[in-house]
């Protein structure tokens, strides 16, 4: 994971939407899908993206993947950035 694929992974809007969605609970594909007017071949792509950026965090249980917001990737960002603006 490199700020690369984190800044393109938070260059797509639906992709923040997803996140978002996210910040309140872990969500199945099926779930996050039932939020946008887009086939699930379209969800799995973006939920693989933000996957590679390491912004999303997947787990079992029985037929389903869950997916939950990575905040660590989160926070190194807003630390980097706070870093660059000078705050202190």
């Amino acid at each position: 994971m490199g700020f690369a694929e984190t800044f393109k992974a938070l260059s797509d809007p639906v992709r923040r939407e997803i996140l978002t969605l996210l910040k309140q609970k872990a969500l199945s594909a099926g779930e996050i899908g039932g939020h946008f007017n887009m086939t699930g071949a379209t969800i799995s792509y973006h939920l693989n993206i933000l996957k590679k950026a390491g912004l999303l965090h997947e787990s079992r249980e029985k037929n389903f993947i869950y997916y939950q917001l990575n905040t660590s990737v989160v926070e190194e960002v807003m630390l980097w950035l706070s870093d660059l603006k000078g705050d202190a």
